[in-house]
């Protein structure tokens, strides 16, 4: 996350799609560096589980174990916060601010899974369909699946859009220019545990006056976020993941 915000342009707000918590041996840290940052903020399906919203029945072993561990650690403070996260779709039509048009553009929201259910995961094309073909807003970002990129529709021609890049070590950003009339699904990837076989950490920026999508992919300390994993005996399949990007 310190990475990210380090090799982020200027920009004039921050947006959160959720899932602060849920897998790392910070989680207290990255909450107060989430509020810090502030901006908007959307919850994830880790959030729930580890504040006690939901449960972790639909969990795998690994992640219920680091939900567990999560609700024990975290302050009273930041298990408030994270518990009144709202639930998405947010408006955010308004240049970041809720409430006004973005120009050159039908509205945008934010979701931490799909626009029609914040647990519902948006990982092939097939997935992609039918929220496409429903959603209001042209523009959405969604998170949830830890894979950078998304979707669009332009008429009746569907498409993948994945970013390509040129290595996985250094810096790099590719750019998305968003066309009038087009719906896009945008997922900016994951800053803590990327699952598309980059281990970068990656973010968006989103210009709302070029109407592009810049996605990044930054190097980051990997050894000292599986260290914080490792000491505090979380499961170790969370720590090794984390240098595959899966």
């Amino acid at each position: 996350m310190e990475a990210c915000v380090k090799a982020a342009p200027s920009h004039d707000t921050v947006i959160n799609l959720g899932d602060i918590v849920g897998y790392g041996g910070s989680p207290n840290e990255v909450t107060d560096a989430s509020r810090k940052l502030g901006g908007q903020f959307v919850r994830g399906n880790h959030d729930k589980a580890c504040t006690g919203i939901s449960g972790i029945e639909t969990f795998n072993p690994i992640a219920g174990l680091a939900a567990l561990w999560t609700k024990q650690i975290l302050t009273p403070d930041n298990m408030t916060f994270l518990r009144e996260m709202p639930k998405g779709p947010i408006d955010m039509s308004g240049n970041g601010k809720p409430g006004g048009p973005v120009s050159g553009l039908h509205g945008v929201q934010c979701v931490h899974g799909s626009p029609r259910d914040e647990d519902e995961y948006i990982i092939v094309m097939r997935d992609a369909v039918e929220p496409l073909a429903n959603m209001q807003a042209q523009l959405t970002f969604f998170g949830h699946t830890h894979i950078q990129g998304g979707f669009c529709l332009d008429n009746e021609q569907w498409g993948t859009l994945r970013p390509v890049y040129h290595s996985k070590t250094g810096p790099e950003k590719v750019v998305l220019d968003l066309k009038e009339n087009v719906k896009y699904l945008i997922n900016p990837g994951s800053a803590g545990q990327p699952r598309d076989g980059d281990p970068r950490a990656a973010f968006a920026i989103f210009d709302t006056e070029s109407l592009t999508i810049e996605f990044h992919r930054v190097p980051y300390e990997i050894k000292a976020a599986q260290k914080a994993i490792l000491d505090n005996k979380l499961p170790e399949r969370l720590a090794s993941r984390l240098s595959e990007g899966r």
